[in-house]
Protein backbone atom coordinates (compact mmCIF):
# COMPACT_ATOMS: atom_id res chain seq x y z
CA UNK A 1 0.00 0.00 0.00
CA UNK A 2 0.95 3.79 -0.27
CA UNK A 3 0.01 6.00 1.35
CA UNK A 4 0.85 9.80 1.20
CA UNK A 5 -0.08 12.43 4.02
CA UNK A 6 -0.01 16.01 3.54
CA UNK A 7 2.72 16.13 0.35
CA UNK A 8 4.43 19.40 0.05
CA UNK A 9 6.82 20.42 -2.82
CA UNK A 10 7.51 24.15 -2.73
CA UNK A 11 10.62 25.01 -5.28
CA UNK A 12 13.22 27.31 -4.80
CA UNK A 13 12.05 30.33 -6.29
CA UNK A 14 8.71 29.70 -4.18
CA UNK A 15 6.58 28.26 -6.66
CA UNK A 16 4.36 25.27 -4.97
CA UNK A 17 3.94 22.13 -7.05
CA UNK A 18 2.46 20.70 -4.68
CA UNK A 19 0.08 21.58 -1.65
CA UNK A 20 -0.74 19.24 0.97
CA UNK A 21 -1.58 16.03 -1.39
CA UNK A 22 -3.41 13.16 0.16
CA UNK A 23 -3.25 10.20 -1.29
CA UNK A 24 -4.02 6.07 -0.40
CA UNK A 25 -3.67 3.50 -3.05
CA UNK A 26 -3.90 -0.44 -1.63
CA UNK A 27 -2.14 -3.38 -3.54
CA UNK A 28 -3.68 -3.95 -6.52
CA UNK A 29 -5.30 -0.92 -7.92
CA UNK A 30 -3.99 1.53 -10.74
CA UNK A 31 -4.68 4.87 -9.58
CA UNK A 32 -4.55 7.43 -12.97
CA UNK A 33 -3.90 10.77 -12.47
CA UNK A 34 -4.90 14.03 -14.92
CA UNK A 35 -5.03 17.43 -14.53
CA UNK A 36 -3.54 19.75 -16.91
CA UNK A 37 0.46 20.42 -17.88
CA UNK A 38 1.99 21.98 -14.69
CA UNK A 39 -0.63 20.44 -12.34
CA UNK A 40 2.23 18.51 -10.14
CA UNK A 41 1.77 15.19 -11.55
CA UNK A 42 5.19 13.87 -12.89
CA UNK A 43 6.07 15.63 -9.46
CA UNK A 44 4.29 13.80 -6.73
CA UNK A 45 5.57 10.62 -8.82
CA UNK A 46 9.15 11.48 -8.59
CA UNK A 47 8.60 12.48 -5.05
CA UNK A 48 7.71 8.96 -4.11
CA UNK A 49 10.61 7.90 -4.91
CA UNK A 50 12.21 10.73 -4.27
CA UNK A 51 14.04 11.49 -7.37
CA UNK A 52 12.35 14.52 -6.56
CA UNK A 53 13.14 15.82 -2.73
CA UNK A 54 9.36 16.43 -0.79
CA UNK A 55 9.21 19.84 1.01
CA UNK A 56 6.86 18.36 3.91
CA UNK A 57 4.83 15.61 4.14
CA UNK A 58 5.36 12.00 4.46
CA UNK A 59 4.60 8.97 2.24
CA UNK A 60 4.75 5.44 3.75
CA UNK A 61 5.31 2.06 1.34
CA UNK A 62 3.46 -0.83 3.48
CA UNK A 63 5.52 0.29 7.08
CA UNK A 64 8.25 1.70 5.46
CA UNK A 65 8.59 5.57 5.89
CA UNK A 66 10.11 6.63 2.43
CA UNK A 67 10.89 10.61 3.26
CA UNK A 68 12.59 9.42 6.57
CA UNK A 69 15.34 7.29 4.69
CA UNK A 70 18.48 7.70 4.62
CA UNK A 71 20.46 7.65 0.59
CA UNK A 72 21.59 4.31 1.50
CA UNK A 73 18.54 3.08 2.65
CA UNK A 74 16.46 5.09 0.03
CA UNK A 75 18.55 2.85 -2.86
CA UNK A 76 17.16 0.04 -1.10
CA UNK A 77 13.38 0.78 -1.16
CA UNK A 78 13.68 2.16 -4.65
CA UNK A 79 14.08 -1.88 -5.14
CA UNK A 80 10.30 -1.71 -4.78
CA UNK A 81 9.45 1.06 -6.63
CA UNK A 82 9.24 0.12 -10.27
CA UNK A 83 9.38 3.13 -12.44
CA UNK A 84 7.89 3.11 -16.01
CA UNK A 85 8.72 6.17 -18.35
CA UNK A 86 7.18 8.10 -21.00
CA UNK A 87 10.35 8.22 -23.03
CA UNK A 88 11.22 4.24 -21.86
CA UNK A 89 14.57 5.47 -20.61
CA UNK A 90 16.01 2.12 -22.22
CA UNK A 91 19.73 1.63 -23.40
CA UNK A 92 19.29 1.43 -27.00
CA UNK A 93 22.76 -0.66 -28.30
CA UNK A 94 22.17 -3.53 -25.09
CA UNK A 95 19.18 -6.03 -26.43
CA UNK A 96 16.08 -6.70 -25.72
CA UNK A 97 17.27 -8.84 -22.14
CA UNK A 98 19.72 -6.59 -21.15
CA UNK A 99 17.55 -4.12 -20.76
CA UNK A 100 15.35 -6.21 -18.62
CA UNK A 101 17.76 -7.56 -16.58
CA UNK A 102 18.98 -4.09 -16.08
CA UNK A 103 15.75 -4.31 -13.49
CA UNK A 104 17.75 -6.87 -11.48
CA UNK A 105 20.75 -3.99 -11.09
CA UNK A 106 19.88 -3.18 -7.19
CA UNK A 107 20.56 -6.73 -6.18
CA UNK A 108 23.73 -7.50 -7.97
CA UNK A 109 27.06 -6.56 -6.98
CA UNK A 110 29.15 -4.31 -9.13
CA UNK A 111 31.14 -6.28 -10.90
CA UNK A 112 28.84 -8.77 -12.38
CA UNK A 113 26.41 -6.35 -13.54
CA UNK A 114 29.49 -4.67 -14.95
CA UNK A 115 29.97 -7.69 -16.87
CA UNK A 116 26.08 -8.21 -16.98
CA UNK A 117 26.31 -11.46 -15.26
CA UNK A 118 23.33 -12.69 -13.28
CA UNK A 119 22.08 -15.68 -11.67
CA UNK A 120 20.25 -17.87 -13.24
CA UNK A 121 17.45 -17.27 -11.17
CA UNK A 122 17.54 -13.73 -12.96
CA UNK A 123 17.53 -14.98 -16.54
CA UNK A 124 14.90 -17.08 -15.97
CA UNK A 125 12.65 -14.68 -14.31
CA UNK A 126 13.53 -12.32 -17.20
CA UNK A 127 12.57 -15.12 -20.02
CA UNK A 128 9.28 -15.68 -17.74
CA UNK A 129 8.31 -11.69 -17.75
CA UNK A 130 9.24 -10.95 -21.58
CA UNK A 131 6.31 -13.99 -22.00
CA UNK A 132 4.33 -12.13 -20.25
CA UNK A 133 4.15 -9.33 -21.81
CA UNK A 134 4.73 -10.78 -25.63
CA UNK A 135 8.09 -10.41 -26.54
CA UNK A 136 9.56 -13.62 -26.24
CA UNK A 137 10.97 -13.58 -29.65
CA UNK A 138 12.77 -10.18 -29.54
CA UNK A 139 14.91 -11.73 -26.50
CA UNK A 140 18.14 -10.74 -28.97
CA UNK A 141 16.45 -7.81 -30.57
CA UNK A 142 18.53 -3.88 -29.65
CA UNK A 143 16.47 -1.55 -28.10
CA UNK A 144 16.49 0.43 -31.20
CA UNK A 145 15.37 -1.85 -32.96
CA UNK A 146 11.84 -2.52 -31.55
CA UNK A 147 8.49 0.05 -32.22
CA UNK A 148 7.02 2.03 -29.57
CA UNK A 149 5.08 -0.34 -28.07
CA UNK A 150 7.45 -2.92 -27.83
CA UNK A 151 10.12 -0.72 -26.18
CA UNK A 152 7.22 0.40 -23.49
CA UNK A 153 6.59 -3.27 -22.71
CA UNK A 154 10.19 -4.00 -22.48
CA UNK A 155 10.08 -1.07 -19.66
CA UNK A 156 7.16 -2.63 -18.37
CA UNK A 157 9.22 -6.15 -17.82
CA UNK A 158 12.30 -4.48 -16.28
CA UNK A 159 10.19 -2.37 -13.34
CA UNK A 160 8.83 -6.06 -13.05
CA UNK A 161 11.58 -8.01 -12.62
CA UNK A 162 12.49 -5.67 -9.93
CA UNK A 163 9.82 -7.11 -7.74
CA UNK A 164 8.34 -4.03 -6.89
CA UNK A 165 5.29 -3.65 -4.45
CA UNK A 166 4.50 -0.22 -6.39
CA UNK A 167 4.43 1.21 -10.13
CA UNK A 168 5.26 4.28 -10.91
CA UNK A 169 3.80 5.11 -14.44
CA UNK A 170 4.81 8.18 -16.49
CA UNK A 171 2.97 9.07 -19.14
CA UNK A 172 3.29 5.26 -20.54
CA UNK A 173 0.76 6.44 -23.64
CA UNK A 174 2.20 9.55 -25.04
CA UNK A 175 4.20 8.64 -27.47
CA UNK A 176 2.22 5.53 -28.54
CA UNK A 177 -1.01 5.15 -31.79
CA UNK A 178 -4.37 4.71 -30.51
CA UNK A 179 -4.65 0.90 -30.27
CA UNK A 180 -0.80 0.13 -29.41
CA UNK A 181 -2.37 2.51 -26.44
CA UNK A 182 -4.99 0.60 -25.43
CA UNK A 183 -2.85 -2.08 -25.29
CA UNK A 184 -0.85 -0.93 -23.04
CA UNK A 185 -2.97 -0.03 -20.77
CA UNK A 186 -4.42 -3.54 -20.81
CA UNK A 187 -1.38 -4.89 -20.16
CA UNK A 188 -0.68 -2.26 -17.14
CA UNK A 189 -4.24 -3.03 -15.32
CA UNK A 190 -4.04 -6.63 -15.81
CA UNK A 191 -0.35 -7.38 -14.65
CA UNK A 192 -1.09 -5.05 -11.55
CA UNK A 193 -3.93 -7.20 -10.70
CA UNK A 194 -2.14 -10.50 -11.12
CA UNK A 195 0.45 -9.54 -9.24
CA UNK A 196 -1.21 -7.22 -6.64
CA UNK A 197 1.02 -4.25 -7.20
CA UNK A 198 -0.14 -0.63 -6.81
CA UNK A 199 0.61 1.73 -9.32
CA UNK A 200 0.06 5.79 -9.91
CA UNK A 201 -0.64 6.26 -13.46
CA UNK A 202 0.27 9.59 -15.03
CA UNK A 203 -1.82 10.11 -17.74
CA UNK A 204 -3.04 13.03 -20.05
CA UNK A 205 -5.40 11.27 -22.31
CA UNK A 206 -8.96 11.27 -20.03
CA UNK A 207 -11.12 8.52 -22.26
CA UNK A 208 -8.21 6.29 -22.12
CA UNK A 209 -7.82 6.49 -18.72
CA UNK A 210 -12.14 6.07 -18.20
CA UNK A 211 -11.69 3.66 -20.21
CA UNK A 212 -9.05 0.96 -18.02
CA UNK A 213 -9.11 3.12 -15.15
CA UNK A 214 -11.28 2.32 -12.18
CA UNK A 215 -10.35 5.12 -9.89
CA UNK A 216 -9.21 8.73 -10.81
CA UNK A 217 -7.62 11.47 -9.34
CA UNK A 218 -7.14 14.95 -10.42
CA UNK A 219 -4.45 17.11 -9.69
CA UNK A 220 -4.97 20.89 -10.39
CA UNK A 221 -2.57 23.91 -9.51
CA UNK A 222 -0.96 21.20 -7.11
CA UNK A 223 -4.53 20.49 -5.23
CA UNK A 224 -5.94 17.06 -5.48
CA UNK A 225 -9.77 18.45 -6.76
CA UNK A 226 -11.20 14.76 -6.91
CA UNK A 227 -10.82 11.48 -5.68
CA UNK A 228 -13.30 8.85 -7.52
CA UNK A 229 -14.47 6.46 -9.75
CA UNK A 230 -13.50 6.96 -13.22
CA UNK A 231 -18.08 7.30 -14.04
CA UNK A 232 -17.49 10.31 -12.14
CA UNK A 233 -15.79 12.57 -14.78
CA UNK A 234 -18.48 14.41 -15.46
CA UNK A 235 -18.24 17.70 -17.42
CA UNK A 236 -18.81 19.94 -14.15
CA UNK A 237 -15.45 17.79 -12.82
CA UNK A 238 -13.41 18.03 -15.77
CA UNK A 239 -14.27 21.64 -15.59
CA UNK A 240 -12.55 22.12 -11.90
CA UNK A 241 -9.80 19.97 -13.17
CA UNK A 242 -8.97 21.69 -16.11
CA UNK A 243 -11.01 24.43 -16.77
CA UNK A 244 -14.10 25.27 -19.03
CA UNK A 245 -13.89 23.70 -22.47
CA UNK A 246 -16.62 20.78 -24.25
CA UNK A 247 -16.32 18.06 -22.26
CA UNK A 248 -18.17 15.73 -24.10
CA UNK A 249 -16.59 11.97 -23.93
CA UNK A 250 -16.53 9.53 -26.67
CA UNK A 251 -15.61 6.52 -25.92
CA UNK A 252 -14.25 3.60 -28.91
CA UNK A 253 -14.00 0.05 -28.76
CA UNK A 254 -11.42 -1.44 -25.63
CA UNK A 255 -11.58 -4.46 -27.46
CA UNK A 256 -9.32 -4.21 -29.95
CA UNK A 257 -6.82 -7.56 -29.74
CA UNK A 258 -3.88 -7.20 -28.69
CA UNK A 259 -0.86 -8.62 -31.72
CA UNK A 260 1.94 -9.24 -29.38
CA UNK A 261 3.12 -12.17 -30.18
CA UNK A 262 4.14 -14.86 -27.61
CA UNK A 263 6.79 -17.13 -29.37
CA UNK A 264 9.87 -18.97 -27.47
CA UNK A 265 13.22 -17.21 -28.65
CA UNK A 266 16.56 -18.35 -28.00
CA UNK A 267 18.97 -17.62 -24.99
CA UNK A 268 21.06 -14.31 -26.17
CA UNK A 269 24.69 -15.42 -26.01
CA UNK A 270 25.08 -11.69 -23.81
CA UNK A 271 23.48 -12.99 -20.81
CA UNK A 272 25.94 -15.97 -18.68
CA UNK A 273 23.83 -17.28 -16.26
CA UNK A 274 25.79 -18.15 -13.15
Amino acid sequence: MLRIEGLVKRYRTGDIALDGVDLVVPAGEVVGLIGPSGAGKSTLIRCVNRLVEPTAGTIHLGELDVTALSRRDLRRARRRMGMIFQEFALVERLTVMENVLSGRLGYVAFWRSFLRRFSAADVRGAFATLDRVGLLDHVDKRADALSGGQRQRVGIARALLQGPDLLLIDEPTASLDPKTSRQIMRLITELCAERQLAAVVNIHDVALAQLFLKRIVGLRAGVLVYDGPSEGLTPEVLTRIYGEEDWTRTHGDADADDDAARATGPRPELIRAV
